[in-house]
């Protein structure tokens, strides 16, 4: 890792604090109080990691949710959710930029990576305020996957890395000036393995100054971090480094961070600020794997369970 920083002291996350920060939903709500979410990713072999991201978000409140795919073959509908709208790349993109504009030949074509600026612009944008871009799980690192990322990265929505966003960000330094100059709410959401490439070191570094690691993200990004593991710990825009102490070993398994992506961008698509979002959504995560390890022991546990305890947990909290 580079220069230390002086190490900030982690405040535990309040469980009572995270939840009281959730809207409170009106009875005359609709669908369009409570956000749009866009997850981008899944190449050929990995379209599960985004339907995971999807359904969370989905389960965890947000209003609408689309799915944009790169794999060829990718289905039309989800048939286990099939409340999620499944697109082409560039037409769940359209979801996010502007969809009463055609960008399907015209600006975002599937796999051409046109540059994204204040020079070619997009038009005018509608407000965007509550919607949410998640870009990376099940991506791969191919050409496309980089030119998609790219033009991600020159969206006027929030944006969540995970998974293979982070590893192309890794080996493009080139788009770390892109991060930097985002004025909408970025959140990354690395496992060590994932910390390690963006910061140039070895897991064990990351693994042995964990604090030192996620506040060598934040100021190399500018954004906000989820360093994910044991205790994740999670540092904000404006700096308060948190530590989180739900979760469990039966976590580590599959499709576990593509949850937390897709419950993170629906607290932020509700009307969350993107800090009080992730804060909420590590907690959370941990909690409802906690509530399912209780019921069923830690061997085994999946991602789809974990979501089905989080709205479950969610809704009790707001209760209380």
């Amino acid at each position: 890792m580079s220069k230390p920083i002086p190490a900030l002291t982690p405040i535990q996350i309040d469980k009572a604090q995270v939840i009281a920060n959730f809207p409170k939903r009106p009875r005359d709500s609709h669908k369009g109080m409570f956000g749009t979410v866009a997850v981008i990713g899944g190449a050929s072999g990995m379209v599960g990691a985004p339907l995971l991201a999807a359904r969370a978000a989905l389960k965890l409140g947000a209003g609408c949710v689309h799915v944009g795919l790169l794999a060829e073959n990718a289905p039309a509908v989800d048939l286990l959710q099939p409340e999620l709208m499944l697109h082409r790349v560039h037409d769940a993109l359209q979801q996010v930029i502007d969809p009463d504009h055609n960008f399907k030949d015209s600006v975002i074509p599937a796999q051409a990576g046109i540059q994204l600026n204040k020079s070619t612009g997009f038009p005018p944008s509608r407000e965007r305020q509550n919607t949410v871009l998640a870009i990376g799980c099940g991506m791969g690192r191919d050409m496309a996957a980089q030119k998609l990322l790219y033009d991600a990265l020159n969206i006027d929505a929030a944006l969540i890395l995970d998974a293979d966003a982070l590893n192309i960000l890794a080996q493009r330094p080139d788009l770390r000036t892109l991060m930097l100059s985002r004025k909408n709410a970025t959140v990354i959401t690395p496992h060590p393995g994932e910390a390690a490439r963006l910061l140039g070191c070895e897991i064990k570094e990351v693994q042995e100054d964990r604090i030192a690691a996620v506040q060598q993200l934040a100021h190399k990004f500018g954004c906000s971090v989820v360093l994910k593991g044991a205790n994740s710990l999670c540092i904000t825009r404006n700096g308060k480094l948190f530590i989180n102490q739900t979760g469990n070993p039966g976590m580590s398994a599959a499709g576990m961070g593509d949850v937390l992506t897709g419950m993170i961008a629906a607290f932020i698509a509700q009307g969350m600020p993107a800090d009080d979002a992730l804060l909420l959504a590590v907690h959370l995560h941990g909690a409802a794997g906690d509530a399912l390890a209780e019921q069923q022991a830690t061997i085994g546990m999946t991602a789809t369970e974990v979501t089905e305890w989080a709205r479950w947990l969610l809704n009790q909290w707001q209760l209380q």
